[in-house]
């Protein structure tokens, strides 16, 4: 343990007298679920309009966007989604949950986010979508991306569920021309406890999605005529008036975090064996939702004991997502016909990055910067002693 103090870092979620508003103007409005209130309604056309999305879709949790809009873009048995082999295992296992094949490729040792060429040699005649995370809110390359797309004739799912509020050359997220998808879980740039969107681009595809979130029911249906297939996604009133209300410090939050990082980068790649993730100067808003560096040629046991060691010295450490490929989850349902080790193979990235890096939770970034230099320090002593 460091024998630093601990730096004092913000609370997370945070909230205020905007959030007490908004839940008190849900609850008087007499109408708690969206087919008769006003604040989900209201939160997808502000959502929307912030991510220059023509429609959004707001759901129950980040995993269930991904299965509605994958449904949506006509995912289902007999179809493959490409996925990056780093990343929450949420990603891939929408694809698997109805009914698709995930199949995992190699993502940039150094964004993190999916390996254009990896994911171009992946496609068959049965890929579907590929989608793209933008890790810690760095957006992937979308320019490669919407090539690969254009060539193949694959869509493009964006996993945004970091980004919210990220720009690329700078288009916001629902101006890219594809699908994109966010979260709203606890940790999420701005949060409701639980909470999904979807960004769809046309009306049609939308309207789809909203029969398919609603048990297959129309907006004004009173006889049960159930038109699709569906469940029941729907996002409830008080969620949405508290989504509404996190959206009001969400760009001053990140004007924060974009600052912070600047410095603390710097300061994380002055440490020998430190790598902070790099950016991409066509991504040129990054809202950065996770702080992320490597520790190359570390082995997972000496990165795991030093995020223990981070956490006692007071830093809100994690390890990295595990290669979605070796966990048992990703093996049950919906796994290509490899083994583990083919997989691997072909992911070397993913390999090492899931052993050795740590990142930080976004709410470090939004310390002082004596703070941060203080967590630099104190990462600087465990890394040294490590």
């Amino acid at each position: 343990m460091s024998p630093r103090p601990a730096p004092k870092f913000p609370d997370w979620p945070q909230f205020d007298d905007t959030e007490r508003q908004a839940l008190d103007r849900a609850l008087t409005q007499g109408q708690w679920w969206r087919m008769g209130g006003t604040e989900v309604e209201s939160f997808e056309r502000e959502f929307a309009g912030y991510h220059g999305a023509q429609h959004a879709l707001a759901v129950t949790n980040g995993t269930h966007a991904l299965e509605l809009a994958l449904q949506a873009m006509g995912v289902g048995p007999g179809t493959e989604v490409i996925v990056p082999g780093f990343t929450f295992i949420s990603s891939s296992q929408a694809a698997q949950r109805i009914g698709a094949v995930a199949v995992p490729v190699d993502v940039d040792p150094d964004t993190y986010c999916v390996d254009v060429a990896a994911a171009a040699a992946a496609i068959t005649s049965r890929t579907r979508v590929i989608m793209p995370v933008h890790m810690a809110g760095l957006i992937a390359d979308m320019d490669g991306l919407d090539k690969l797309a254009a060539d193949s004739g694959v869509q493009l799912l964006q996993d945004a569920a970091h980004a919210h509020g990220a720009q690329w050359q700078g288009k916001r997220v629902g101006e890219l021309g594809s699908v994109a998808v966010f979260s709203f879980q606890n940790g999420k740039l701005m949060t409701a406890g639980e909470g999904g969107a979807v960004l769809f681009p046309d009306e049609e595809m939308y309207e789809q999605a909203f029969l398919r979130h609603s048990c297959g029911r129309p907006r004004t249906d009173r006889r049960y005529h159930h038109q699709i297939a569906g469940t029941n996604m729907r996002m409830n009133e008080f969620s949405a008036a508290v989504l509404r209300a996190q959206m009001t410090r969400l760009d001053a939050q990140i004007e924060v975090r974009g600052q912070r990082w600047q410095a603390f980068s710097d300061l994380l790649a002055q440490i020998p064996g430190v790598r902070p993730q790099s950016g991409d100067p066509r991504a040129d808003r990054n809202p950065h939702y996770m702080a992320m560096f490597r520790l190359p040629g570390w082995s997972e046991e000496r990165r795991n004991l030093l995020v223990d060691r981070l956490v006692e010295a007071g830093i809100p450490a994690f390890a990295a997502f595990r290669a979605i490929y070796r966990t048992a989850a990703f093996w049950e349902t919906g796994a290509p016909a490899e083994s583990v080790d083919a997989v691997a193979e072909r992911c070397p990235n993913v390999e090492a990055i899931s052993q050795d890096c740590v990142w930080l939770h976004h709410r470090t970034l939004l310390a002082s910067e004596q703070d941060l230099a203080d967590t630099a320090a104190i990462v600087a002593e465990l890394v040294a002693t490590g």
